[in-house]
């Protein structure tokens, strides 16, 4: 094991328990909430950071409540170029996640709204206007071609909200009715609620599913992921999506040492038992805030495990929090990193997973035509 882990784990300041446990907030505060914390966003010229100053309330605070803003993007297409993922381009039906996993490498993103990586991710969402129309303008301009469009590569497209807005239920509308394909990774078994959709796309090879399932302990799951759907609804999700004929397999992600890491070969086994045959994993990444995040949900929840997790992770970024280099990233290196990946392969050639894999089709795509459809809504009115 490198030698400067230990070091590395204690130079910060900051990354002391008596410092950690300072900022942490009353648990009143984030009840139900997966963050400890709401320090302001890095790219603010003020910074924020609440703590217990010791003083107390007459009456015990109200638990923060969801608030949800419409915002107008300029597209829906999200493109990347990274070589260690399997897709191009991907959609976000919406910004920030009241999931609450505290693990989200999509938290960071939230200091470009101004907002904290913490709380604020989790309470403060953004709903995007207008998605159908901006996703059709793009699949019908002239130089694109169509290849798998991902949702849930960011925040999960299935969260709580999407029940009353349905934005993910839109899009997946405009690209069935287009017969693109498409690729969803969720830990909600509202997923469900489209197989209207969703069936008929997988007859024609246009679809995949992975579920993420974290833990199959349900206390561990309501800590890391407070207002997630359970292991065993998620489990159920697997089963009744390929009993449906839609291929669902299982993404065992973030392995997470010595808190969830011991789970990695019963989460495999319990999938296949519901019916994946693909499945894949990733070690627990700390991009930006979460390097203090992950230390600040330790202190409360297993402060006896955070010395030992924090080594075990920096043992597998040389020695750091983070290490963002292709390749490496999901993986992570060393020996630790290696046991994983070894653990993780044998099983899979054990169960039979990733036996086969069929590529998604593209041949079938047909350009949306929104004019026409707009016009047709116009004449309706009259």
């Amino acid at each position: 094991m490198n030698p400067n882990v230990t070091r590395a784990a204690v130079s910060d300041p900051r990354h002391r328990p008596e410092a950690i446990a300072q900022r942490i907030l009353p648990s009143e505060l984030r009840r139900g909430r997966g963050a400890a914390t709401n320090a302001s966003g890095r790219f603010e010229l003020q910074k924020r950071e609440d703590f217990d100053d010791g003083w107390t309330q007459d009456e015990a605070p109200e638990p923060l409540a969801t608030e949800i803003t419409w915002e107008k993007p300029k597209a829906m297409i999200t493109r990347n170029e990274s070589p260690d993922i399997s897709f191009d381009r991907s959609i976000n039906p919406y910004r920030g996640c009241e999931h609450g996993c505290f693990y989200c490498y999509a938290r960071p993103s939230h200091a470009y709204m101004g907002l904290s990586a913490g709380l604020d991710f989790e309470t403060r969402l953004f709903a995007k206007e207008g998605a159908v129309e901006l996703l059709e303008r793009e699949l019908t301009a002239p130089k694109y071609r169509p290849a798998p469009m991902a949702f849930g590569a960011n925040t999960d497209p299935y969260q709580p909200i999407e029940r009353q807005y349905r934005i993910t239920r839109s899009l997946i509308e405009a690209l069935a009715k287009a017969r693109h394909p498409l690729s969803i990774v969720t830990k909600s078994n509202l997923i469900l609620r489209d197989l209207d959709l969703l069936k008929p796309m997988a007859r024609d090879n246009l679809v995949k599913v992975f579920v993420s399932v974290t833990t199959l302990d349900r206390t561990l799951a309501r800590q890391m992921e407070p207002r997630a759907p359970t292991p065993q609804k998620r489990l159920e999700a697997i089963a009744a999506l390929n009993d449906a004929g839609v291929p669902a397999g299982v993404m065992a992600a973030p392995i997470i040492p010595a808190i969830n890491d011991e789970e990695l070969e019963t989460i495999l086994t319990r999938a296949y038992a519901a019916g994946a045959r693909e499945g894949s994993y990733v070690v627990l990444r700390l991009p930006g805030e979460l390097r203090d995040m992950f230390r600040e949900w330790l202190q409360v929840n297993y402060p006896d495990r955070l010395k030992r997790a924090v080594s075990l992770m920096q043992s597998m970024r040389d020695g750091k929090d983070y290490e963002a280099q292709w390749g490496r990233r999901m993986a992570g290196s060393g020996p630790y990193a290696w046991m994983i990946g070894r653990r993780f392969e044998m099983t899979a050639r054990r169960l039979g997973y990733n036996e086969t894999s069929r590529a998604l089709r593209t041949d079938l795509f047909r350009k949306p035509t929104p004019a026409a459809r707009d016009a047709g809504a116009q004449l309706s009115l009259f």
